[in-house]
C-alpha cells in the first residue's frame, strides 16, 4: 500500500493528484510548467504537493504521467538528426506518400518535407516475399556499405523499414543488431517493432517518426527518472499512451511515436469514469488547455479508436482514441491575417511569456486576456489567487484589436471569445455532424483549465442543453493518469479470405501468436498475467476494398472462433450501418487481427462526496462580467467548495475553483449532484 500520483504536464500548467491507496483520500496540486525542460516541473510539482499534504516521498510507488515532449517535437520539427535504410527501389516512398492533397482548394499547401532528408535514405538489397518467405538475404558487404553511409552522416537514431518487414522481421533484426555492433549508442527503430502492419506508407512514415523522436524522449525520460528516483525510491514511472493505457519507461523510450496524443487521452478515460458516476452514457469531451481543445465523442461510456492520424502532416499508424485536436487555447494568440481579418490561433503565448495578464512578459492579446477584460476570470487571478491576473494589461493587449476595428476594448474581447468558439465549434461537428451524429442528443462534458469557463457559448451554438462539469476539471487529465491502467496493443497482418470454416486456421493461429506476444509483455511490465484481460478484433473488408471494418470477438470466441457463416454475416451487419448495403455474393477477407492486453482494474477515480449537512452556499461577493456586447451585469461569485448536494443557481452566475472557472449565462440553470459535478441547462 503506498502512494499514486498522477501527472498532466501541459503547455501552461502541470497538473498533479495524488492517491493514497490505504486511506483512499486523494489530493491535488497545479504549478506552471516548464516548457524548456518539463522534467523541471514535474519534480517541482511532486515535492510541493508531498510537502503541503505532508506525504512521505518513500511511499510513493507510481507515478504516472501525459507527456507533449514528442507531440511538441512533430509540430515544431524539432526531434533528431536521423538517416534511413530500406529495401532498394523504395528510398522515396516517404516523400511520394500517397496522391492526395491535405487542402483540395488550396494550390500552394503542400505535405511537409520528410524529416529525414534524401541523402540519408539508404537502400540496401534484400526483399521478403508477399508469403514472408525469403527471395534475397541481406548481403554482408551490402551491408557493411549502408551502415558505412549511414554512419557518415553521424545520426543520432536510425528507422529500419523493408518491404513485407511487418511479415517477417529476420532482416530488419540483422541490420538493427549490425548497427548495434558498429555504433552500440545509436537508436534504432525497426517497423516490424514499432508497427508490423502492412500500408508500406503509413509503416515507414510511423517508423521514421518513431526515430525521430527517440533522443529527445529517451533524453526527457531518464531526467525525470532520475530526479524521481533520488526523491523517491522505488517508485516505478510510467508514462500515458495515445490509446488510453500505460507503458513503463524502457518502451516509452523504445516508442515515443505511442504519446503522441498522451495527455488528452488521460483526460478523456478520466472524463468517462466522471460520465459513468453521473450515470450518462454519452457525451462530448471537451478539454481546453493553454495551448488547444481535444475533443471527442465517447457512446456508452467508451471513446472509440482508430488506427491513423496525422499529426504535423505527418501519418501515423498508430492505435489511439479518437481525439480531434484543434489550436484553441487559453493563450491562443488574436491576430489580423493578410486579409485583415481576426483570427484566433493557432500560436499561442504558451507558459512563457503566457498572456499579457500574467504579467510575464507577453504582449499579445490572447483568449485569456479577452476573458480577464470581460470579468470573466477573476483580476484576483488563478490558482486561488496564487497567480495574479493584471487587468490593466488585458485590457492593453485587446486594444490591440479594438483600435484597428474602431471597437470597445469590451466589444473586441466579445469577437476574439467568439472566433476562438467557432474554431471549437467545428472540432466537435467534425466528430458527430459529420459522421451522422446529432450534438443536441449529447451532453458536454467540460474539463481542462478553459473547458468550464468556455463550455456555455459551444453549447449554445451547437444546440447542446446540457453541460456537465468535473469536481476537478482542470485537474481531470492527471486524475486519468492517475487511474488508467496498463495496456498494449497488438497486430498481425494476415490477409486471408474466408470463405468456409477451413479458411478460419491461419486466423486462430494469429490469435495465439499474439496471445502469446500478450503473455510476453505482462511479463516486460511485471503484471500478472491471470489480470489480463484480452479484446481480440478482425480487420474485414471485401477483397479489392482500400479499408476495414473492425469485427470484434467475445472472450469466448478468443479460445474458440465462430464459425465463417457468423463471421460473414457480422461484416454484413456492420457494412450495412456504415454504407447502407452490402454484398452477400461478395469474398470477403481477414486483413489484421488486432488484439488489445490490458491489466486489472486501477485505483479508480475519487469522486467528491459534497457535503449535505450544511446551509447552501451564498455568493462571496459580485463581479462586473460582459456576458455579450449587449453590456455588463454585476454578477454574484461563488465558490466551488462551498457548494452543497442538490444546490441549484439560476444565472448569470460565476463559480470559482482552484483550477478552473464556471460561467452560468443568464437564464442559464445549475444543479450539484451528489459526486459533486455541476449540472448546467443551458438556456434555449
Amino acid at each position: 500500500m503506498g502512494l499514486l500520483i498522477g501527472i498532466d504536464a501541459g503547455g501552461t500548467f502541470t497538473d498533479l493528484m495524488v492517491h493514497d491507496t490505504e486511506t483512499g483520500l486523494t489530493y491535488s496540486h497545479k504549478t506552471s510548467s516548464t516548457p524548456a525542460n518539463p522534467a523541471d516541473a514535474i519534480v517541482r510539482g511532486i515535492e510541493e504537493l508531498l510537502a503541503c499534504h505532508r506525504l512521505p516521498g518513500a511511499s510513493v510507488e507510481r507515478v504516472s504521467h501525459g507527456t507533449t515532449v514528442g507531440t511538441n517535437a512533430l509540430l515544431q520539427r524539432s526531434g533528431a538528426r536521423i538517416s534511413l535504410i530500406t529495401t532498394r527501389g523504395f528510398r522515396d516512398l516517404i516523400e511520394i506518400g500517397r496522391q492526395t492533397r491535405p487542402y483540395n482548394f488550396d494550390m500552394h499547401t503542400d505535405f511537409p518535407p520528410p524529416v529525414v532528408p534524401r541523402h540519408r535514405r539508404v537502400e540496401i538489397e534484400e526483399r521478403v516475399g508477399a508469403d514472408g518467405s525469403i527471395l534475397a538475404a541481406v548481403d554482408q558487404s551490402d551491408l557493411d556499405r549502408a551502415i558505412g553511409e549511414v554512419l557518415r552522416e553521424e545520426p543520432e537514431a536510425v528507422a529500419v523499414c523493408f518491404l513485407f518487414g511487418y511479415l517477417n522481421p529476420v532482416h530488419e533484426l540483422e541490420v538493427k543488431r549490425a548497427l548495434g555492433v558498429r555504433a552500440p549508442k545509436l537508436f534504432v527503430s525497426t517497423s516490424s517493432e514499432v508497427q508490423p502492419e502492412f500500408r508500406e506508407y503509413e509503416r515507414i512514415s510511423t517508423t521514421v517518426l518513431n526515430a525521430y523522436l527517440q533522443p529527445a524522449m529517451a533524453r526527457y525520460l531518464d531526467a525525470v527518472d532520475r530526479e524521481l528516483a533520488i526523491k523517491m525510491p522505488g517508485v516505478r514511472v510510467a508514462i500515458s499512451r495515445s490509446n488510453g493505457g500505460l507503458m513503463s519507461l524502457p518502451l516509452s523510450k523504445s516508442f515515443p511515436i505511442r504519446t503522441a496524443l498522451s495527455g488528452p487521452a488521460a483526460g478523456v478515460i478520466g472524463a468517462a469514469s466522471v460520465l459513468r458516476s453521473a450515470g450518462r452514457p454519452n457525451a462530448i469531451t471537451f478539454d481546453m488547455g493553454g495551448t488547444s481543445a481535444d475533443v471527442a465523442l465517447i457512446l456508452d461510456h467508451e471513446c472509440g479508436y482508430r488506427h491513423a492520424s496525422s499529426i504535423g502532416g505527418f501519418p501515423i499508424r498508430m492505435p489511439m482514441l479518437d481525439i480531434h485536436t484543434v489550436g484553441a487555447g487559453g493563450g491562443s494568440i488574436a491576430w489580423f491575417d493578410k486579409d485583415n481579418l481576426l483570427k484566433v490561433g493557432p500560436r499561442s503565448a504558451g507558459a512563457v511569456p503566457g498572456p499579457a495578464a500574467y504579467d510575464k512578459g507577453g504582449v499579445e492579446p490572447t483568449v485569456t486576456d479577452a476573458n480577464v477584460a470581460l470579468g470573466r476570470l477573476s483580476p484576483a487571478g488563478l490558482l486561488g489567487g496564487a497567480m495574479r491576473l493584471d487587468q490593466d494589461l488585458a485590457r492593453q493587449a485587446v486594444n490591440q484589436v479594438a483600435v484597428p476595428l474602431a471597437l470597445s476594448v469590451e466589444h473586441a474581447a466579445c469577437g476574439i471569445i467568439d472566433i476562438v468558439t467557432s474554431n471549437m465549434v467545428r472540432a466537435i461537428r467534425a466528430i458527430t455532424v459529420e459522421r451522422g451524429f446529432d450534438p443536441r442528443d449529447f451532453a458536454l462534458v467540460a474539463f481542462g483549465g478553459a473547458g468550464p469557463l468556455h463550455a456555455r457559448s459551444v453549447a449554445a451554438e451547437l444546440g447542446i442543453g446540457e453541460i456537465l462539469v468535473p469536481s476537478r476539471p482542470g485537474l481531470l487529465c492527471a486524475a486519468g493518469a492517475l487511474t488508467s491502467r496498463f495496456k498494449e496493443d497488438l497486430v498481425r497482418t494476415v490477409n486471408r479470405p474466408i470463405r468456409d470454416d477451413a479458411d478460419l486456421s491461419q486466423i486462430a493461429s494469429g490469435i495465439a501468436e499474439l496471445l502469446d506476444q500478450a503473455k510476453a509483455w505482462s511479463a516486460v511490465e511485471v503484471i500478472d498475467p491471470a489480470t489480463v484481460e484480452h479484446q481480440v478484433v478482425l480487420d474485414m473488408r471485401y477483397m479489392g476494398q482500400n479499408f476495414e471494418l473492425p469485427i470484434p470477438l467475445s472472450r469466448e470466441e478468443i479460445q474458440a472462433l465462430p464459425q465463417a457463416d457468423t463471421l460473414r454475416d457480422r461484416f454484413f451487419t456492420e457494412h450495412d450501418r456504415q454504407y447502407g448495403f452490402h454484398a452477400p455474393d461478395g469474398v470477403i477477407e481477414v486483413v489484421n487481427i488486432r488484439m488489445t492486453a490490458e491489466s486489472g482494474a486501477g485505483p479508480g477515480l475519487v469522486h467528491d462526496q459534497v457535503n449535505v449537512d450544511r446551509p447552501a452556499a451564498v455568493p462571496r461577493g459580485t463581479r462586473t462580467i460582459c456576458f455579450d456586447i449587449s453590456g455588463s451585469i454585476s454578477t454574484p461569485v461563488y465558490w466551488r467548495d462551498d457548494l452543497v448536494s442538490g444546490q441549484k443557481l439560476i444565472g448569470p452566475a460565476v463559480v470559482d475553483q482552484l483550477d478552473t472557472t464556471s460561467l452560468l449565462f443568464p437564464g442559464d440553470g445549475l444543479e450539484v449532484d451528489t459526486n459533486g459535478n455541476l449540472i448546467i441547462a443551458v438556456k434555449s
